[in-house]
């Protein structure tokens, strides 16, 4: 089994709070002029010595440990009250703090007070402490442990947010690369879309060139191993492309190149390429960029498919401008030597309509592909605006990071411990102050003075003596006292000679027959 590793500064913070804990051992001790230097001072510090480092093992053994002091406590027949109550609750404290459950804490607690009750009822011990045993020693019990959880969700609060904090920063790092990596992407596919067309347009003219009468079979030789050699550079571009390219997920619009539509088909004229167009609708205004970046790339890739695979076919080009929406047709006939057109599964290996759709969809927009009578046919709807993002379904939200999520749950156990730290002593308070205010009301209206004590002389009646005798009588005088021998047939009554609630003082009885002071006696509280 793996020993825990002792740091030295653990040893000096446990070290410095036994001396704390010593030295209010030591001066209580020295107040209550203790008797036994043994028991009521070595033995405490002894078991404050094992205590406080078994506290961070074991701090709920720790607790129990130094409750048993308290409870011996009980056992003193001048007053309950000790300095381990301080310990007592600088270790509740501390179980607060170094426990992550409520449960094994709380039964902790409750086991110690049920140790101080059954002490306080073997002993038979008085209403004082019984008063000690139900409200001083829960309070140091309680109290501080709610304490030492609301210090611990507050670490535990501030350790998570900087975590969260490291980890948007980490985020944030990753979402610059990928955007770097994205827009790399998208350059590349930028390249792929204009230098792939202008390519596909040289190899046109090339092979233009090889049909001319005026070449000689050495120069017709070349003008073919060049077409080749652009074919093949065509090949790798997109081969390095579709590397380059991650699928599923576009990067954002490059911005809209210099040229038009319009350049665009009068270059490929000029190259040689058989097209028509036509421009309609009647569209006021201007088309928004990523429109009219859009139906350039849905031209430019149906051009650069047919000439590549249908080169010499007739291309008709429309452009039907709406309302709302661009409709973009590119229709390619058969090639010139009458193979058939090329079909969406061989335009440009996949990778150019793949893209071109990305684009289309990314713009709330459809394309569709495939064959047309004796071509293949191009189409894109363009909405003029993107279309709203879908309604969120009622009862979800949106999915948080998962740092986001502990970040939430550590400050709702925080905001619970905080509720706690006020439920629990309010609820404690309406249990505990009620029995105080009931118990310190009948012990200081049970008191009788000593002065008016002497003036109290047998043979008096009660109705003289109602000016020095208190409202009411001690109703709680220890049983050897309330069975100690009286007058016969006389009916005794007690009264304490102090008002102090936590020292045991001296009581009086005053004994009555017939209304009529019999005796009066002095009875020692040992």
């Amino acid at each position: 089994m793996r020993q825990p590793h002792i740091r030295p500064r653990y040893v000096l913070t446990d070290t410095a709070l036994w001396t704390v804990l010593a030295a209010a051992t030591g001066y209580g001790f020295r107040d209550a002029g203790g008797d036994s230097p043994v028991l009521d001072l070595l033995l405490p510090l002894a078991v404050l010595a094992v205590a406080v480092p078994l506290s961070r093992l074991r701090p709920g053994a720790a607790v129990f440990l130094v409750n048993g002091l308290c409870a011996a406590g009980l056992a003193d027949s001048a007053t309950p009250a000790n300095a381990h109550v301080l310990s007592l609750a600088a270790l509740s404290c501390l179980l607060g703090a170094r426990t992550a459950r409520a449960r094994g804490p709380l039964a902790v607690l409750a086991a110690s007070l049920a140790a101080d009750l059954a002490v306080c009822a073997v002993l038979g011990a008085p209403a004082v402490w019984w008063f000690y045993a139900l409200a001083v020693l829960p309070t140091a019990l309680l109290l501080p442990w709610l304490a030492g959880r609301h210090w611990r969700g507050r670490r535990e609060l501030v350790r998570e947010g900087w975590r969260l904090a490291g980890t948007l920063e980490e985020r944030q790092h990753l979402v610059a690369e990928r955007a770097r990596l994205a827009e790399r992407a998208d350059i590349a596919a930028d390249m792929h879309d204009s230098l792939g067309h202008v390519l596909s347009l040289v190899a046109l003219r090339a092979g233009a060139l090889e049909l001319s009468p005026d070449l000689t079979d050495r120069d017709r030789a070349d003008v073919a191993e060049l077409r080749g050699t652009i074919a093949d550079a065509v090949e790798r571009l997109r081969e390095t492309v579709a590397v380059l390219h991650e699928p599923g997920e576009p990067g954002p619009e490059p911005a809209p190149e210099p040229d038009t539509v319009e350049d665009l088909l009068g270059r490929a004229v000029a190259s040689g390429v058989p097209v028509r167009w036509e421009r309609r609708g009647t569209f006021t205004g201007t088309l928004p960029p990523l429109v009219e970046r859009g139906t350039y790339r849905v031209v430019q890739e149906a051009l650069t498919n047919a000439v590549k695979h249908a080169p010499g076919g007739r291309v008709r080009v429309g452009i039907d401008h709406g309302p709302d929406r661009t409709r973009v047709s590119v229709v390619n006939a058969a090639a010139r030597d009458g193979e058939p057109a090329a079909t969406g599964a061989g335009a440009g290996g996949g990778r150019g309509l793949t893209g071109l759709r990305e684009r289309v969809t990314v713009l709330g927009g459809t394309l569709r592909t495939g064959p047309y009578q004796d071509g293949f046919r191009v189409t894109a709807v363009l909405p003029h605006r993107a279309p709203p993002r879908p309604a969120r379904r009622p009862g979800t939200r949106d999915p948080a990071p998962e740092s986001a999520e502990r970040h939430a749950e550590v400050r709702r156990a925080a905001r619970r411990r905080a509720v706690a730290a006020f439920a629990a002593p309010a609820a404690a308070a309406a249990f505990f102050v009620p029995a105080a205010v009931g118990l310190a009301w009948q012990l200081t209206t049970g008191v009788l003075p000593p002065s008016r004590f002497a003036g109290l002389e047998p043979g008096a009646s009660r109705t003289d003596l109602a000016g020095l005798l208190p409202a009411r009588a001690f109703p709680y005088p220890p049983d050897h006292l309330r069975s100690a021998p009286r007058p016969a047939g006389a009916d005794c009554e007690f009264y304490r000679s102090g008002r102090d609630l936590l020292a045991q003082v001296d009581l009086y009885r005053l004994c009555w027959s017939d209304g009529v002071l019999v005796s009066k006696d002095t009875l020692k509280a040992t």
